[in-house]
């Protein structure tokens, strides 16, 4: 998916990204394939990387193999096994910006606080910083999972041991011969967890429901192959061609009783029982809801974990939080001196906490005030010039989110590209096509297992679902794949 190289008209639209992570690298990347130089990503960090820049956990690990976790044209190399670690991860990063020469572009320690659309010159003004900035477009590029969520549990500033969230891990404070607690069983204490049991000399785990587990074959790759995938980039393309498939075909698995997801059920099955040999435990172990209703997940060492005699999985319901530990429902406190949130994140929050005011200093937070939407994910009504990456409905059940961002990315060139001709200075998606758009969506998200009613990140507390798309990764990208000015309305 590389773009051609275009020569752009004289007057270039000047271009914010807010974002330096997989999202926004690959906007600027575009944009300089394109021959699009006058933009500047604005990052609030101090390197590249979004949240694999953040998520410093132990154990943090991509679960979709890299040769999808990876740019379709920057075979750059430098993974050691199928699902790289962080370090490796945002090492890749950093290797993009810098083989792009995009560092240049990038001005970090930027904190984006918002901006507000000004009519009268078509243009958004960027707080930055406290200061205000002028851009002819605004790329967001903040992604799903950037903000760390906390549960509401009376008596969470009571405890006096120390506590952290698992997005912000605090690497000062050493777990060995701790009593710890973990709140959470998601796809981030998945895998620190296994990594925290070897260090603590006792570890609670508190689980609301349990995840579905596909086992992860991980292994390191030997000489051969990290020869084979450095010196032959058809060699990656085929694992990639492949792997993809496997994505979009296990799409029907997550339509309501498919005899996929029933397969899928059965491999689940199969390794739970494989993994853990105790009933009492395999029972806390297995799902009550439909497979797919939340995130599956992929570990070959969760389940381990929670069978080493230092470790306790606890179902009872958490009740309070006290000075010394967790009250849970059935009456026991469970004392620790260390407690880690694994509560994952503000999924359905986007955009915040920027405050994007539009037409009229219409804020976008009341704008979707019944749940966030957006033409193809990319482009809302009454904000003209602003696009979006990883926006609502775009995340996946079953795929690389990357894949998706090229398809985005490429969309939101057309509209620079229309932006840079004459006579064009602003682009207005309209109210009924964004309204058709998301009826037609919604409907089809209605025959999902993703609106069966569990609890997730994956729809709004109305039960909207915000954040998933229900298609397949080869549809998205027809859907991208050209600019339609007729849903635009045209600002000259």
């Amino acid at each position: 998916m590389t773009e051609p190289k275009t020569q752009p008209t004289d007057a270039q639209p000047r271009v914010a990204i807010v974002g330096s992570g997989f999202s926004g690298l690959c906007m600027a990347i575009r944009l300089k394939q394109a021959g699009f130089e006058d933009f500047v990503l604005l990052e609030k960090g101090d390197e590249v990387g979004g949240v694999w820049r953040e998520n410093t956990y132990p154990g943090a690990a991509c679960d979709v193999p890299w040769h999808l976790y990876s740019f379709s044209f920057a075979n750059l190399g430098g993974f050691s096994c199928p699902y790289p670690e962080q370090p490796e991860i945002q090492a890749y990063q950093k290797r993009c910006a810098e083989h792009f020469a995009l560092y240049p572009h990038i001005r970090f320690d930027s904190f984006v606080a918002g901006a507000h659309y000004d009519e009268q010159r078509h243009q958004w003004q960027v707080n930055v910083n406290g200061a205000e900035e002028s851009f002819d477009v605004l790329v967001t590029a903040v992604g799903q999972l950037s903000r760390p969520g906390w549960p509401k549990i009376p008596g969470e500033e009571d405890f006096e041991g120390h506590s952290f969230h698992s997005a912000e891990w605090d690497h000062d404070h050493d777990l060995n011969g701790r009593r710890v607690l973990v709140i959470g069983t998601g796809a981030s204490a998945i895998q620190f967890v296994p990594e925290v049991a070897k260090q603590a000399r006792h570890l609670t785990v508190f689980q609301r429901s349990a995840p579905y587990l596909l086992p992860r074959f991980q292994r390191q790759y030997g000489p051969i192959n990290r020869w084979l995938f450095k010196t032959f980039p058809g060699y990656r393309d085929i694992f990639r061609f492949l792997l993809r498939w496997v994505g979009d075909a296990s799409v029907p698995a997550f339509n309501a009783q498919s005899r996929l997801s029933k397969v899928f059920q059965w491999v689940t099955r199969w390794h739970r029982n494989r993994q853990v040999k105790d009933p009492a435990l395999r029972e806390k172990l297995t799902p009550d809801y439909v497979i797919g209703c939340k995130r599956i997940l992929f570990s070959s060492n969760y389940y381990p974990a929670l069978t080493r005699e230092n470790v306790e999985l606890v179902t009872s319901p958490i009740e309070r939080i006290t000075a010394d530990g967790v009250v849970t429902e059935d009456g026991r406190e469970h004392a620790a001196d260390t407690l880690i949130y694994g509560t994952g994140f503000k999924a359905t929050e986007f955009l915040a906490p920027m405050d994007i005011y539009g037409l009229g200093g219409r804020l976008l937070a009341d704008r979707w005030q019944h749940g966030a939407e957006a033409f193809k994910g990319i482009t809302v009504d009454g904000f003209p010039n602003l696009f979006m990456c990883y926006g609502p409905n775009t995340n996946l059940g079953g795929n690389s989110i990357i894949y998706m961002i090229e398809c985005q990315t490429h969309y939101i060139l057309e509209a620079v590209k229309a932006l840079s001709q004459p006579g064009r200075e602003s682009l207005a998606v309209k109210p009924e096509v964004v309204a058709d758009y998301n009826r037609k969506l919604q409907h089809e998200l209605e025959g999902t297992v993703w609106n069966w009613g569990c609890s997730s990140w994956y729809h709004t507390a109305d039960g909207r679902i915000t954040n998933n798309w229900p298609g397949t990764n080869i549809r998205y990208k027809r859907e991208t794949s050209e600019l339609d000015l007729s849903n635009y309305e045209v600002g000259a």
